[in-house]
């Protein structure tokens, strides 16, 4: 006899980025494909244009926050979200190079990872970059850091980060 199970869903909040080739359908297709692959899309940020950070001689990137319900762990969440940027044509070069799409899991839900070399949720840098932060507040304003105990929006509004972020 089996028994009915109830599947146990996390949030997570994933930022997209990419500043090669059609921007915006690369953005819109990796969504199609965390659909499929990683769970339901529940809520999308605006799309937002800044210059490149890191390397700066570079186009400018597209970012777009999002957040999907998922039964899957925060480490198949990651493994998946980097086969979709294969399957979008990234190729990783340059640590901040010019890419197609980038696929970076900042949240999962409430907790804490820190897997050496794999995995680091909270993504470390998040709280520091405007690019992250100013679409994930737009999607998850109320949403608690795990690590600084503070909301995303509390972050957004107190960064000291000097790029110019512009919601499209």
């Amino acid at each position: 006899m089996m028994l009915n199970q109830a599947l146990e869903y996390s949030t997570a909040y994933l930022l997209l980025g990419g500043n090669l080739g059609n921007r915006e359908a690369n953005l819109k297709k990796a969504i199609e494909l965390l659909n499929d692959k990683i769970g339901e899309v529940i809520v999308a940020s605006s799309l937002y244009e800044t210059a490149a950070w890191g390397k700066t001689d570079q186009p400018a990137f597209l970012n777009q926050a999002v957040a999907v319900q998922t039964s899957l762990s925060a480490l198949e969440v990651l493994d998946l979200a980097l086969i979709i940027e294969l399957e979008l044509g990234r190729v990783r070069k340059d640590k901040w190079g010019e890419r197609l799409i980038d696929i970076d899991l900042v949240l999962f839900g409430d907790q804490i990872i820190d897997i050496p070399d794999k995995l680091q949720v909270p993504h470390p840098h998040m709280q520091h970059r405007k690019f992250v932060m100013e679409p994930l507040a737009e999607i998850a304003p109320e949403v608690l850091h795990p690590v600084l105990g503070e909301t995303i929006l509390s972050i957004c509004r107190n960064i000291n980060d000097p790029l110019e972020v512009k919601r499209l």
